[in-house]
């Protein structure tokens, strides 16, 4: 996948390279055009040697009759424009070609994806004529991701700074995926859930989230509308998820999604809903002199089977089996118990918390085994039940 960025000489330049190096990590092709003020800023030497590739800033620079803006233009899939100053964003929507950037930005074919980051002051940015030249760009199929509020270089606080990098290539992913769950609905649970023991105690479990914010992410990317309801994460909430709902407790859980599966056509149980919660509960703290202290536990609703009772017969439901051993028989029993499509097991021990993951993904008729990212499992993952 190819991305042309082009960088133009807001003062967030500087994050701009950041955004350079989180592209070659993700193992996209880069070029950069600069123009002649962004390269004031910071040298095109800085960007070439983070990003390993190409960076143009002269339109004249023409050898045995390679065009720079008609050559790139056509090259790449998507094309980003990040930082975007309000004069580089009136010079497009007004159709002028008048450098490197420019020229380019108006070469790239109507069916190219294309992304603008505008960061400037708030007084720059609520400008009528500001904001007339982005609705432009908006209607001509560009796709603008917000820049957020907060301190501003100029010492003012308001809307202007440059977002977050990994929102920007959530976004490439998000506009260059094949949209294989165009108008499907995708309902995930992630996460573990605590049981209160007293206001300050709980039980929980080592879950952290990540397999079923990956899962979110990447349905998203591929066309679907996506309600991800979590149990307490570390993990921020995935960019461009329709719905996200938290939670706490297992009974919380139980009772959101059994309010909402029926409106989803495919639900993938992916939280580690506790499956014992605590009889009694203390309203107050429970003080360390108590030594001989014993909780009795009592079983919380299983989430996973009451679903399995219910679904409809078109939607496809989709159980986790956390392991520490037999993994592929546990696996068959719980697909068959829960009345699930398909149940994916792991061994627990080796993935909970980790960015890669191994599973095994079991349906009536075959298992598969996948391994690798948990946001390219996930993909593996929509391709075997689509």
């Amino acid at each position: 996948m190819h991305v042309l960025l082009g960088v133009s000489s807001g003062i967030a330049i500087y994050k701009a390279v950041d955004l350079v190096s989180k592209l070659r990590k993700e193992s996209f092709q880069i070029d950069i055009i600069m123009t002649e003020n962004a390269s004031k800023l910071i040298s095109p030497s800085v960007f070439s040697a983070v990003g390993n590739c190409n960076v143009y800033t002269n339109t004249f620079n023409v050898n045995n009759g390679w065009i720079i803006h008609t050559e790139l233009s056509q090259k790449t899939d998507i094309f980003v424009l990040a930082p975007a100053t309000a004069n580089t964003i009136a010079k497009i929507a007004s159709g002028i070609a008048d450098n490197l950037l420019t020229t380019v930005a108006l070469a790239i074919p109507n069916a190219t994806p294309k992304i603008l980051v505008p960061t400037m002051n708030s007084r720059m940015l609520e400008n009528l004529i500001t904001q007339k030249n982005i609705e432009i760009l908006k209607n001509n199929g560009w796709y603008v991701t917000e820049p957020e509020e907060g301190h501003l270089a100029c010492g003012e606080i308001g809307k202007g700074r440059y977002p977050e990098n990994q929102k920007i290539v959530e976004t490439i992913k998000f506009l260059t995926a094949p949209k294989i769950l165009k108008n499907k609905k995708v309902l995930v649970t992630a996460g573990p859930t605590r049981e209160k023991i007293d206001p300050i105690r709980y039980i929980s479990n080592y879950s952290s989230g990540k397999m079923g914010y990956s899962i979110a992410k990447v349905a998203k990317r591929l066309g679907a509308y996506v309600c991800l309801i979590s149990g307490p994460t570390c993990l921020e909430k995935p960019y461009l998820i329709d719905n996200f709902i938290e939670v706490t407790s297992s009974q919380e859980m139980y009772e959101i999604v059994l309010s909402k599966f029926l409106e989803y056509d495919i639900i993938i149980m992916t939280a580690a809903i506790a499956d014992f919660k605590v009889k009694n509960t203390s309203n107050k703290k429970i003080k360390k002199e108590n030594f001989n202290l014993i909780l009795e536990l009592e079983r919380t609703m299983d989430v996973l089977s009451e679903l399995g009772k219910n679904k409809k017969e078109n939607q496809i439901l989709i159980g986790f089996a956390a392991e520490t051993e037999n993994f592929i028989e546990y696996g068959k029993e719980k697909l068959l118990k829960k009345n699930a499509d398909y149940i994916i097991a792991n061994n627990a021990k080796e993935v909970m918390g980790k960015d890669f993951t191994k599973v095994y993904v079991i349906s009536k008729t075959k298992i598969e085994e996948l391994e690798g990212s948990k946001e390219k499992v996930a993909e593996e993952i929509f391709k075997i039940i689509i």
